[in-house]
């Protein structure tokens, strides 16, 4: 076992002095660490002993008392400080504040070399060190034998929660649900504490940290191999599980998410190359039934959801925001089958998933437009009205938007009177450029786009200026219209605005 705070003060070569906070004196030492930064607190994984030579203890009562805290807090065991050194005159509040935390407070006489103390401390730990090696052998070894399966990680979890005596919780640090869906929530006093509004400090920080929480001591820590994943550690009893064994648990961790990961990655795939032949017309009814349910899809209740960047955020996208949206929902116990496309996402989901969770796992920058409830037979239809719902909530700045539901897009109110609009204004601009090599539809796109100036479409197209206004006179003889003529650039504005969103 690591030695005591008593235990050290009682080694007479030393001759350190126990100046406050001796109700802490059983206190274990798993390391003794000097620093003279600022922010002493910060360097403190659990256990240690803290040592200066005073530059780092702040000259107000204030200052001080704050100090005693925040290393209380960080889990530190001791705190030491050099006889005759730099120390400012310690306060009687300082004081009263290791005695009240309890903090024990170390006088290290001079001119003893700190080194004496941690040589002392180091080979108490010899011992220590043995069981550290064992216990991270058997933590390692968890992961060969609980298997790569996602059914698997919660008894992970829990075998690792006995190994370390401590309840162990692995939640998204972005909105704190469990990161996997059949995890542990965070226990109630906790998630109030961590609430955007609570004004506590959020677990957000650094990626090995310890807060002190209504009396606990608790741990947050990164899992290594994902961005957003944070272990939380709730320990049970002193001392606190050693700080190496946490980092190689953490990992543990880390590697088994990364296995259940790519696992869901080669579902994904299948999902995709499902969707893509779906929605094409490839395949019959009983086989899309049967293909749907295999992702836990019911098929005859479903949603489809196009979702998209919005447009004010889209030049920051750089294709990684949509690509684990299907992960989010698992992580949300929601079954899917998804397909980018076109920098569009296509989910299907069960009918019955509320609209917030859909929101919360894409992301506040992502735009949904979802179909009505449909059948597999009817997938092409509800891409359709998924991708109209997609517009509107562009046109309608709407975060989500439901076929036939809320407010029209451009007076229209669903995507059969859009596409005929379409076909009826654009229609034999496709046929013309079906026969003929040309760029009609692009040079009409730019010209609405640069404020109908021949020269700025030119510029904007690298052509020559006649070019442009021989193409613009084109479009106006295959639709029939007068391309001077406000009502006729309006048309074909809105014609181009509902072709692009149902462009797949």
């Amino acid at each position: 076992m690591a030695i005591t705070v008593a235990e050290l003060v009682a080694e007479p070569q030393l001759g350190l002095t126990l100046l406050a906070g001796s109700a802490g004196a059983d206190n274990r030492i798993t390391w003794a660490h000097t620093s003279d930064l600022p922010r002493l607190w910060e360097w403190v994984t659990g256990g240690e002993l803290m040592m200066t030579n005073g530059l780092s203890i702040p000259a107000d009562a204030d200052g001080q008392v704050a100090l005693a805290e925040a290393l209380m807090d960080s889990g530190a065991s001791a705190l030491a400080i050099g006889e005759k050194m730099h120390a400012p005159p310690l306060t009687a509040e300082f004081l009263a504040a290791c005695d009240r935390l309890p903090l024990p407070l170390l006088n290290i006489p001079y001119p003893l070399p700190f080194i004496a103390i941690a040589r002392s401390v180091a080979e108490s730990s010899l011992l220590e060190e043995s069981r550290r090696l064992r216990q991270t052998a058997r933590v390692y070894d968890l992961l060969r034998t609980v298997g790569a399966s996602e059914d698997h990680w919660q008894s992970l979890v829990q075998r690792l929660a006995t190994e370390l005596d401590a309840e162990l919780f692995v939640v998204d640090r972005r909105c704190l649900h469990p990161w996997h869906p059949e995890g542990k929530a965070l226990p109630e006093f906790l998630a109030d504490a961590w609430a955007p509004s609570s004004g506590h400090v959020s677990p957000a920080g650094k990626n090995f940290q310890w807060h002190r929480i209504r009396g606990r001591h608790v741990l947050t820590m990164d899992i290594p191999t994902h961005a957003n994943a944070l272990l939380v550690v709730l320990p049970n009893s002193e001392p606190h599980p050693d700080a190496v064994v946490l980092l190689h648990a953490a990992t543990v961790l880390g590697l088994q998410l990364s296995r259940i990961v790519l696992s869901l990655e080669g579902r994904h795939r299948l999902a995709g190359e499902f969707l893509l032949q779906a929605m094409d017309g490839r395949l019959g009814v009983a086989e899309m039934e049967s293909r749907l349910a295999a992702f836990e899809v019911p098929p005859q209740g479903f949603l489809l959801a196009s979702m998209a960047a919005d447009a004010a955020d889209r030049a920051a996208d750089d294709g990684d925001r949509l690509a684990s949206v299907h992960i989010e929902l698992w992580r949300h116990g929601v079954a899917s089958a998804s397909l980018k496309r076109n920098n569009r996402l296509h989910v299907v989901v069960p009918a019955d998933v509320p609209d917030d969770v859909l929101v919360h796992c894409a992301g506040l920058e992502t735009l949904i437009g979802i179909s009505a409830p449909a059948a597999v037979a009817n997938i092409q239809r509800a891409l359709q009205e998924s991708l109209w719902a997609l517009g509107s909530a562009r046109a309608n700045r709407l975060r989500l938007s439901r076929y036939a539901e809320g407010p029209s897009w451009l007076g229209l109110t669903g995507f059969e009177e859009g596409t005929a609009l379409v076909r009826r204004l654009l229609g034999p601009i496709f046929d013309y450029e079906q026969s003929q090599e040309g760029d009609l539809l692009v040079t009409l796109r730019t010209y609405l786009d640069s404020q109908r100036s021949w020269q700025k479409t030119a510029t904007a197209l690298f052509a020559h200026r006649q070019t442009i206004i021989y193409r613009i006179r084109k479009i106006g003889e295959l639709t029939g219209l007068d391309m001077g003529e406000t009502s006729t650039v309006a048309q074909l504005w809105f014609a181009l605005q509902i072709h692009e969103a149902m462009h797949q």
